[in-house]
This record gives structure tokens, C-alpha cells and sequence, in this order.
């Protein structure tokens, strides 16, 4: 990404193959890195791919997310060819999850009998796919996304909002997490965090009214806004 920037400004002193290699293996510092972060055109962003893997997430979560096409891939484990009889987990949404535990087993007994009727239609020689209308949208998936930088950052500032899901915004904000650990400066608050974090809220009279902080990182808006997640649970 830093190559293909400094391209644009120095190829008049490019005469061989070499000259560009040596450009590309060129050191840069973090100040260039957020400098290029900020601009507003996503250009050379767009030379940079990241994918990241979802493992456990729910189909509904699978069905919202794949809204960002744009500059985006996706693969999905397919009710097609997977065959889920005997083999299903569940995510369980948050407020499901803070409740109380009869709350919760009537969740996971609902989650079940949509299941029973998948594997009793496999079992009457329907195919998987056709089979596959019956699973509950709580059914857990594996995903692989794979978009630029500039994509990323859009994605989670959108999805990060709390007029998403709860799965989602909770998703959203561990691939944060891991971003940030890849490039803490690409991928700071100030230019991956939601609307309201950067400039203001875009949502006008559907906004939640209230704004997340503008230092809040990832860590610190999960244990805010999810501290179930932290005693034991899992989404």
C-alpha cells in the first residue's frame, strides 16, 4: 500500500526493474501509514486485501454482512453440501443470553426442533439444501471475508453502530480487535471507528443519541456495552 503511494510521486526515477524493487522494499514509519490511512481517496488502499475468518457466527449474521458487496468476497459454508444432522450449534443472541436460563432454554429448544425437522427430511431422502429452509437463522456458520483496508474500515464503522444487531455491532467489533493488533495505526479509532466516533452521527432522527466515545476501542466498547460476554457466556 505504501509502495504503490510512493509510485505515483517517484516514477521518474524508475528506469528497471530493480529501481521499482528497491522502492517496493523501501522502509516507511507509522506517520506515513496514518497519513495514507486518512486520505480520502481509497486508491491505493484498495492494492492491500485482508481475510478474515468467522467461525461460529449465525446465519442471520451471514445474511446481513453480505449486504457490503462492494470491493468485497464471500464464502460461507453451504447448506447445499454440508449435511448439519446431528452436527448443529446455535449462537446465542446477547439479550437471550443475559436472561435467565429458562429464557435461554426455550431459545435452545426452539433452535432444536428446527433442527429434528432438517434431519427427519434428510432422513425421508430430501437433500440438504431443500432440508436447509427448516434450520433456524441461529444456526452457527463459518465465513471468510475478504475485503481491502479501506472496506474493512467501512464495514465496522457502519456495523459498529449500535442501531445494528447485537451479534453484528459484537462480530464487527472482535475483527476490529484483530485489526488492530495487525496495524494499530491503520486501523486507530479516529480512522476505523463508527460515525459518530470520527465526525458526527449519519443515522439524523434514527439515531440511537447515544454516541460512543471518541478514544472507545473495540475492548473497550465490548466491555461496555456486552459485560455478559465477560462472565462466562458465549455469542
Amino acid at each position: 500500500m505504501v509502495f504503490a503511494a510512493r509510485l505515483t510521486q517517484r516514477g521518474h526515477r524508475i528506469a528497471t526493474m530493480e529501481d521499482l524493487l528497491a522502492l517496493y522494499e523501501k522502509s516507511f514509519s507509522t506517520d506515513t501509514v496514518e497519513a495514507i490511512g486518512g486520505l480520502p481517496h481509497p486508491t491505493v488502499q484498495k492494492f492491500a486485501v485482508i481475510t478474515v475468518a468467522v467461525v461460529g457466527a449465525s446465519r442471520r449474521f451471514l445474511a446481513q454482512i453480505t449486504r457490503h458487496q462492494n470491493e468485497v468476497k464471500f464464502m460461507s459454508a453451504s447448506l447445499q453440501y454440508s449435511n448439519y444432522a446431528g452436527q448443529a450449534d446455535f449462537a446465542i443472541p446477547y439479550e437471550i443470553l443475559a436472561a435467565s436460563g429458562s429464557v435461554r432454554e426455550l431459545y435452545l429448544e426452539s433452535c432444536h426442533r428446527g433442527m429434528d425437522c432438517y434431519g427427519e427430511l434428510c432422513g425421508a431422502g430430501i437433500g440438504h439444501d431443500a432440508a436447509g429452509y427448516a434450520t433456524p437463522q441461529g444456526l452457527r456458520n463459518v465465513l471468510l471475508i475478504s475485503a481491502t483496508p479501506y472496506q474493512w474500515k467501512h464495514i465496522i464503522g457502519q456495523r459498529i453502530c449500535r442501531r445494528n444487531t447485537d451479534e453484528t455491532r459484537i462480530v464487527l467489533l472482535k475483527v476490529w480487535q484483530e485489526l488492530c493488533r495487525l496495524s494499530p495505526v491503520l486501523f486507530s479509532v479516529q480512522l476505523t471507528g463508527a460515525f459518530c466516533q470520527r465526525d458526527k452521527c449519519l443515522e439524523g432522527k434514527l439515531g440511537c443519541g447515544k454516541r460512543l466515545g471518541t478514544s472507545q476501542g473495540p475492548s473497550e466498547i465490548l466491555a461496555a456495552d456486552y459485560p455478559a460476554l465477560f462472565k462466562g457466556g458465549a455469542t
